[in-house]
Order: C-alpha cells, then sequence, then structure tokens
C-alpha cells in the first residue's frame, strides 16, 4: 500500500526520524549502548590479559570476545525499539500520527525502516569500538586480530546487522503488543526462552532445535570460526530475520484491523 502523493515517502521518514531524534531516551539508550559495549570489552580483554597463559590461544576467537558487549548492547537496543511504538500507544500520539499517514500499514514500514537504520548505525559504531579497543589491548600478548584476518571483518560488521535484527525484532513486538511492559516481556521470551526450552528436550533432539532458537542462531555472524553444530554466520543471521520479519509482518497485517 503506497503512501499518497501529498504526504510523500521522504516526508514520512523525515517526520518519523524527527520523532525518533527528538526522543531523550534515544540519545540515552545510544551512549549508553555504546559505552556498555566498549566497558565490557576493555574489562574482559584486560582481564584476559592480566590472566593470560599460552594455552589460553588454543580456540580463542579473539573477534567474538572483543565485541561479547553487544549482548548487553541488544537488550537496550531491544527496549528502544518496543519503545519507539508502544511510547506512542502509551501517549495517544499514535493518533495524530495515523491522522497524518491514513496509510497505516506504510506508516508502520517505514516507522520500523527508520528505526532498524538508526540501530544498524549504532550496533556498527558499537561493534568496531569494542573490537578497536578490545584488540588494542589483546595485542599486548600477542593474542589479538586484525579487520584483514580471516572472517574477522565479517564478523565485526556481522555485530551492527546482529544488533539492527534484534532492535527490529523488538520495533514488531511493541506494535504487535502495543503494550510497553508487555512486549518488553515477549521481547526477552521470543529472544531468550527458546534457548532455555530446548535444553530440557531429549539430547538427540538438542542440537537440531539449538541451532534455530533466535538468538543462537543470529550470533553466529559474530563468531571467526563456526561451531560444527551450529549454522554457518549468514544462515544463522537469517533465521533472525526471518523471525523478525515474521513478527514485524504480523504487526502491519494488523495494524490495518485494530483501532488506534
Amino acid at each position: 500500500m503506497a503512501v499518497p502523493v501529498t504526504i510523500g515517502v521522504p516526508n514520512v521518514l523525515v517526520s518519523e526520524w524527527t520523532k525518533l531524534r527528538s526522543l531523550r531516551s534515544t540519545y540515552w539508550t545510544a551512549i549508553v549502548a555504546v559505552v556498555v559495549a566498549i566497558g565490557i570489552a576493555i574489562l574482559g580483554c584486560s582481564s584476559f590479559v592480566r590472566h593470560f597463559s599460552p594455552s589460553d590461544l588454543h580456540g580463542f576467537d579473539a573477534a567474538s570476545f572483543s565485541v561479547q558487549g553487544l549482548y548487553a548492547s541488544q537488550i537496550l537496543l531491544g527496549a528502544l525499539g518496543v519503545l519507539t511504538i508502544s511510547g506512542e500507544y502509551a501517549t495517544g500520539m499514535i493518533r495524530t500520527t495515523l491522522t497524518s499517514v491514513p496509510q497505516r500499514r506504510s506508516m508502520l514500514v517505514l516507522k520500523g525502516a527508520v528505526f532498524a537504520a538508526a540501530a544498524l548505525v549504532l550496533g556498527e559504531i558499537a561493534s568496531f569500538g569494542s573490537f578497536g579497543v578490545g584488540q588494542a589491548i589483546l595485542h599486548g600478548k600477542h593474542a589479538g586480530v586484525s579487520l584483514g584476518d580471516h572472517n574477522v571483518l565479517r564478523a565485526v560488521i556481522g555485530g551492527g546487522l546482529y544488533i539492527a535484527v534484534v532492535g527490529l525484532l523488538a520495533f514488531g513486538l511493541g506494535a504487535l503488543v502495543r503494550r510497553t511492559a508487555g512486549a518488553l516481556a515477549a521481547f526477552f521470551a521470543v529472544l531468550f526462552l527458546p534457548s532455555a526450552l530446548i535444553d530440557l528436550l531429549p539430547s538427540s533432539w538438542h542440537d537440531t532445535v539449538m541451532k534455530y532458537a533466535p538468538a543462537n542462531a543470529g550470533t553466529q555472524i559474530m563468531a571467526v570460526t563456526r561451531q560444527h553444530h551450529m549454522l554457518t554466520a549468514w544462515n544463522g543471521l537469517g533465521v533472525l530475520v526471518l523471525y523478525a520479519v515474521a513478527i514485524t509482518g504480523l504487526a502491519v497485517y494488523l495494524i490495518g484491523r485494530r483501532d488506534a
């Protein structure tokens, strides 16, 4: 469904970007997400160097180790993704938005695209920042890697991609549930609960099913070396994208059938 010419897609994009960046929570979340990612890289890599033993290098993935702070940053970006849409329902601003852009589904798609783009930029900043700081510390024990090494650049870029997809998944849940508390609970459940539940399955099923859990699949993009029982980097990210697209797609469908 196209946005009318009198409104125009560029105007809607500008409007959604203005709303996103005008929120104080956006700036604080962005700053904290980057600081947390880099801070965890500093703490983790410093601890590794302080207790270093040559045997620690066996199977050590320096790139993934330095961007492990993104696991914390994803929670912050997920919360921001939920608030980006649920906040409008909470304040009643959604009625103004839908009056300005009556094509509800187009509005939601464009709002999601703006948030996903912002989350991607933020995720890449956090990923490259934590990687750079982490490698500077690890090189003190010759344990670091460079972006030119095999699969390292893909892993670092993949960190930002992972954050963006997780943010989109959270946005979709926010649009689907429309209540901040409920959407946040759903976000944690969708991202983390499957891994816990899969642990209860018989061992013969465990490895087969575990690779398709959202977080397990998506984080493979940040691993330089593939674990034999997990999906490949891009296949794993693709599975996470499918989760995000399915949830957001359902929200897009339902927004045209529900009252604001």
